[in-house]
């Protein structure tokens, strides 16, 4: 008979062990199969969950962007013998603006059990916290880097919310957190709401939302460097 493929939220910042309910942890705690993101992101992770044995005797595959889909099969082999297997991303919910997906479709195609367990993640957070609207919206993962391409993408982004009365999110790298507000201040209109949740579940969480035009632009400088979540709804 084979084994599960159990999906663990981890927590989005550090910290915030209390995040994850006892019962993803009681289930992780036995496991000795995890795909994860990242290796170090993910032992640092599971120390903090104290599994019932040590981390030196669990069997870790790496599932990320430089991952073969060659190498999926053997992420599933111990499911196939009969073993469950967790995955785990970086921060959050695996499956959801991660890699992880891959592995849970292949589950699905070789009739291997899956299983989501509760957890944080920071695209439900934000859009709860945001005020915006959270009978529809869609999420982008990550939009341009350059800041010309990432006006267009915001204008654009502000059209399909103003057309289908829908929320967008998006999230971006902590060191273009302040990049993202100057450039959304100038290509928004100044009466589209704007949200940054910054910093989910951890003691320096601050989420905000304003118009555009209502925000100073030294909320940039505060949240430089640190993980958030980015909304808005015209």
């Amino acid at each position: 008979m084979a084994g599960t493929l159990y999906l663990i939220p981890s927590t989005l910042g550090p910290g915030a062990i209390d995040t994850i309910p006892p019962a993803t942890l009681a289930i992780t705690r036995r496991l000795r199969h995890f795909v994860v993101e990242t290796g170090k992101v993910a032992r640092a992770f599971l120390k903090e969950v104290e599994l019932d044995h040590r981390l030196q005797e669990c069997t870790y595959y790496e599932l990320n962007k430089r991952t073969r889909p060659e190498e999926l099969p053997d992420f599933l082999a111990p499911a196939q013998d009969g073993e469950d297997v967790g995955l785990l991303s970086d921060a959050g919910a695996p499956g959801v603006a991660d890699p992880g997906a891959r592995l849970v479709r292949l589950a699905h195609q070789r009739g291997i059990k899956v299983v989501p367990l509760v957890g944080p993640s920071a695209i439900l957070l934000s859009v709860m916290a945001s005020g915006l609207n959270g009978q529809s919206f869609t999420f982008h993962g990550y939009l341009s880097p350059k800041r010309p391409q990432l006006a267009k993408d915001l204008k654009r982004l502000e059209g399909e919310s103003r057309r289908y009365k829908q929320t967008q999110l998006w999230i971006e790298a902590p060191y273009r957190n302040q990049a993202t507000i100057e450039v959304a201040r100038e290509a928004l209109s100044p009466t589209t709401l704007f949200c940054a949740a910054v910093d989910l579940t951890t003691e320096t969480e601050w989420i905000y939302t304003a118009p555009a035009g209502e925000w100073a632009l030294e909320r940039g400088a505060e949240i430089q460097k640190r993980p958030a979540m980015f909304l808005l709804l015209a």
